[in-house]
């Protein structure tokens, strides 16, 4: 049994902004290119951006909500953030920190501790896992949710890198410990994904509308989708197939 790549999504910006791809080439060990290079750390987070560190040091979509509704597009060491409540922002995170934390503060939460730097670890793409992944999530449990909850959901919500279609929901969680191939590039499928209060918040709005985490917990967990590993490099483009080995 095999499936397809319905979509690839890269955030340039860990938890500031998404941006749709038609195609990526992967590298064994590595984040995907350009996926979360950058990520904002706030004022009270214990890190120096030397090295990774766990998300509870930056400002995310857990904690401030609006934050869900921003979309992005890189270019290079560029990047360009949009927001149904903001201006449009082109910047260049690396040595343009101060427009942006101008930009990003009305949609912190003041009761929350305000962004202060972007920071940025070489060769390390900033995800939630402390090793480089690559989170691999499938619609038909997407679906699933929705079915769940009664109403239609972005799948933009759970902020995967690929998706796919044509296996059955929870397929993934069966591929743990396991390799899979993806249009040239293969993976081993480290861990499940528990979620967060982040996808409870529409990605067009910013506001906290789906009980997302109710809803997984009813199949007796809080995750969706899992992280892997990429173990051999090469190209993924929309509609590759998508097959356990």
């Amino acid at each position: 049994m095999s499936g397809q790549v319905s979509a690839i999504w890269r955030h340039p910006i860990k938890s500031h902004g998404r941006e749709a791809l038609t195609e990526i080439t992967l590298l064994p060990g590595q984040t995907m290119p350009g996926d979360r290079v950058w990520a904002v750390a706030h004022e009270a987070a214990k890190t120096d951006g030397s090295e990774w560190a766990p998300c509870t040091n930056f400002s995310r979509g857990a904690k401030a909500p609006k934050l869900m509704a921003i979309s992005a597009e890189s270019h290079g060491d560029r990047v360009t953030l949009r927001h149904p409540d903001r201006p449009d922002l082109s910047f260049a995170p690396d040595t343009q920190q101060d427009v942006f934390l101008e930009w990003v503060k009305p949609l912190m939460p003041a009761d929350r501790a305000a962004s202060a730097r972007i920071v940025r670890v070489p060769g390390r793409g900033m995800t939630d896992s402390d090793f480089p992944s690559i989170s691999l999530c499938n619609m038909a449990s997407h679906r699933a949710v929705e079915q769940k909850l009664g109403q239609e959901l972005s799948p933009i919500r759970w902020r995967g890198n690929i998706w796919f279609n044509g296996l059955p929901l929870w397929e993934e969680f069966d591929w743990l410990g396991r390799d899979v191939q993806i249009g040239r590039a293969v993976f081993h499928v480290r861990e499940r994904i528990t979620r967060c209060l982040a996808t409870t918040a529409n990605p067009d709005t910013g506001e906290r509308d789906a009980d997302t985490l109710g809803a997984l917990n009813s199949w007796g967990h809080q995750d969706f989708g899992v992280y892997a590993e990429v173990i051999r490099g090469g190209e993924i483009r929309i509609d590759d197939k998508v097959q356990l080995l």
